[in-house]
């Protein structure tokens, strides 16, 4: 049975990583005819409001005064100033530069759950983070014809370490909340709160949107992002977090660009190199050896021992 869970666990995190890596296109047909924060509130604000169903059904979820406020932050960090960050940033830095950094994440992951969670970092867990950031690189200048190019301002790079902490404080956060509260309960409030916190530049922008300017191909990919991009992933991802520890469900996210490359080839007929594939591959053994001590534990007895599951009344480490 606990096996059973393993399993549901990392094809949750494959998941997420699908439907985040394929978000990436989507995104970019997307913005074809919708503007930025209208995409991006529409986006959340119909997830927030399917969750809101949900809730009416399933009953509204339960915090005590300080795990609310907890989960609050997790919807600030991310959504809310993840994609701030990142976006900003991008208009002053090169994107060879913003890809790297951003795939320092799981880095600042490991560093922010020793300290706040008292999650151990194993040798094997470390070399496979480098490894990923590796194959990251060889992905990324693997392109047909692509040339190194990192200029860029300090203001774009800071900008876009600000997303780098951004995720890693949501992935702690998270995984906090997830050791004493179902997935659902996570992930609905923290979309409801993140589509609270684009409603002010959306209503900003509302002037200047041309709605019958809007392709069905635009709406299509919105529907992507609304129910698999956002629904699905946050909500697999938050149901990871609450069965393995922060550091090695982090890693996933490298797997990501991979994806993207995949998606990009197969549905916008770019071009994929065998280098890039073989820096994909990388990054794919990259995560499988930062798993591999999970795999063994939860083979040897019987389920993962990263943590009580979610719902759990066993209490919180607060140290090493």
């Amino acid at each position: 049975m606990q096996n059973q869970h393993l399993l549901k666990t990392y094809l949750a995190l494959v998941m997420t990583v699908v439907f985040w890596g394929l978000s990436f296109v989507a995104t970019k047909v997307a913005l074809e005819s919708i503007p930025t924060f209208t995409l991006i509130f529409l986006r959340f604000a119909v997830s927030a409001l399917i969750f809101l169903i949900l809730m009416v059904g399933k009953g509204f979820p339960s915090f005590s005064g300080r795990d609310h406020f907890l989960v609050i932050l997790t919807a600030f960090f991310e959504p809310g100033l993840y994609f701030i960050f990142e976006t900003i940033g991008l208009q002053y830095t090169s994107a060879p530069k913003a890809s790297l950094i951003i795939a320092t994440i799981p880095i600042a992951v490991l560093i922010l759950s020793s300290l706040v969670l008292g999650e151990r970092t194993t040798l094997v867990s470390a070399a496979g983070v480098v490894l990923s950031l590796i194959g990251i690189a060889i992905l990324i200048g693997g392109g047909a014809g692509f040339t190194w190019t990192l200029e860029g301002s300090l203001v774009g790079d800071l900008l876009i370490f600000g997303a780098v902490i951004s995720a890693a404080l949501y992935i702690v956060s998270a995984r906090n909340l997830g050791r004493n509260y179902s997935a659902l309960k996570i992930t609905s409030l923290q979309i409801m709160y993140g589509a609270l916190f684009y409603l002010p530049a959306f209503l900003w922008e509302l002037p200047r949107v041309d709605w019958p300017s809007i392709t069905f191909r635009s709406l299509t990919a919105m529907v992507y992002l609304t129910f698999f991009a956002t629904v699905a992933a946050f909500f697999c991802y938050n149901y990871a977090l609450t069965k393995i520890s922060a550091s090695r469900a982090s890693v996933f996210i490298n797997g990501i660009p991979v994806v993207t490359a995949v998606g990009a080839w197969l549905i916008l007929g770019e071009t994929l190199t065998s280098l890039q594939m073989a820096g994909g591959l990388l990054v794919l053994l990259a995560v499988f050896l930062t798993n591999l001590p999970s795999l063994k534990r939860g083979k040897a007895r019987g389920g993962n021992n990263d943590g009580p599951p979610a719902g759990s009344t066993a209490p919180v480490r607060k140290g090493p």
